[in-house]
């Protein structure tokens, strides 16, 4: 008995066609589309946005629509593209039998413009947005009415203070490629949640062209500030998983002119965050206040980070270059050392190695550096020259070699010659 023949594709019909244009021809809306779609292919189908809501679902159940959201077996995933851009995708289970190729194509392409016509005015707004906070935190705009009008025209009212959030994100895991606006929105949703009128955008900054989340906050007191930075640093860790988050505030701006203060303490409290995740030091929520000696070097953050930049140089720059050569963890061992008011045994007790371990490390820090951690002003020195490489938001290697010659080290992976 021969195998029964593999089950074909239903045949192409213009006809199912008819309902999608017609909702689309007729404004009917995301919802409606997705339900023609849904009849013309014969699917159950969920569509979801960049950032990964939900616009529109079209299912038989409730059960088949959380397998839709959770994308279980059996559940295709199409990605909706306008040129070059992702502004979507969509997920369909097949009822019956699997969608002619040709028409699911016409049908992901009418969505896929569809989505990009009705998020275009949300997308103009976000570019104005992120023009609008750029603007601030470069100090482009310095004006008073200015600010306060820009603002207005954006739906915030600064006229009695405000104040920054800035948010960092890394996944640990590999993750899409809008997995930025994903953030966002959850910044975004959290933060206008807390103090409706807050703005928030992926803005560039002079250490992090890449672009991190920047809000804006119309608050009256601090305790508004801080308010939102929670909320913010809640919404990430229930909503986004596999990643690690670093959320820094600024004080409050009493007057909009000193939005631009404001930023640099944010991005200053958020880098300061950031490295103590790094040393796998609790973070999550820093304030500006609560950074430390770092608020020292603010000015030179603000005025003059070329300067900061040539002490950083001239300071621990050579060991963050060893330790991102041969895997070393030369600046992980400095500081534990100053945090251990210097000594050795201390040190050692801390990083779970032997004492001549960290002797050799201290030694190949002087050599580098030409810094020697046993006299007061090369302490001071190399302390300044690694919170100078926190403010301007440089983290340092980390890896899984020693150097060669460390009593009960690894060998790294180009030992230099000694």
């Amino acid at each position: 008995m021969s195998p029964p023949a593999p089950e074909k594709a239903a045949p192409f019909d213009l006809g199912s066609l008819q309902a999608i244009t017609e909702a689309v021809e007729s404004g009917s809306g995301l919802p409606e589309v997705v339900r023609a779609a849904s009849r013309a292919l014969d699917c159950s189908l969920v569509l979801i946005d960049r950032s990964s809501g939900v616009l529109a679902v079209a299912a038989r159940s409730s059960a088949d629509e959380r397998s839709l959201m959770a994308d279980t077996a059996g559940v295709l995933t199409h990605e909706l593209r306008v040129g070059d851009a992702v502004v979507g995708r969509l997920r369909l289970r097949p009822r019956s039998v699997d969608p002619p190729g040709t028409l699911l194509r016409l049908v992901t392409t009418l969505i896929a413009s569809e989505v990009e016509r009705l998020r275009a005015p949300e997308r103009a707004s976000e570019a104005a947005q992120a023009g609008f906070l750029r603007a601030v935190l470069h100090r482009e705009v310095t004006d008073r009415g200015d600010l306060l009008a820009r603002g207005e025209e954006l739906g915030v009212d600064l006229s009695r203070g405000g104040a920054v959030v800035v948010v960092r994100a890394h996944h640990l895991t590999p993750a899409d490629d809008d997995w930025r606006a994903r953030v966002l929105a959850a910044a975004d949703r959290a933060a206008r949640t807390s103090v409706p009128g807050s703005l928030a955008a992926v803005v560039d900054t002079a250490t992090d062209t890449a672009g991190q989340i920047v809000v804006l906050v119309p608050a009256e007191d601090d305790g508004s500030v801080r308010r939102v930075a929670d909320a913010i640093a809640k919404e990430l860790h229930a909503s986004l998983h596999g990643f690690t988050f670093a959320v820094g505030h600024s004080r409050l701006a009493v007057d909009p002119v000193d939005l631009y203060r404001a930023g640099n303490e944010a991005l200053l409290a958020a880098n300061v965050a950031e490295a103590q995740l790094a040393d796998e030091k609790p973070a999550g929520v820093l304030a500006f206040e609560d950074t430390g000696a770092y608020r020292l070097l603010l000015p030179a953050m603000s005025d003059d980070p070329a300067e900061l930049q040539r002490f950083y140089s001239e300071t621990v720059e050579p060991l963050v270059a060893y330790d991102d050569q041969y895997e070393t963890d030369l600046v992980q061992t400095l500081e534990t050392f100053l945090d251990a008011d210097g000594n050795v045994a201390g040190t050692a007790a801390r990083l779970f190695t032997h004492r001549h371990t960290v002797r050799y490390r201290l030694e190949r820090v002087r050599d580098l550096c030409g810094l020697d951690v046993g006299s007061t002003d090369g302490r001071e020195k190399l302390g300044l020259g690694l919170k100078a490489m926190r403010v301007l938001g440089i983290s340092n290697p980390r890896g899984p070699a020693s150097e060669a010659g460390a009593a009960g080290g690894r060998v790294a992976r180009d030992a230099p010659d000694r």
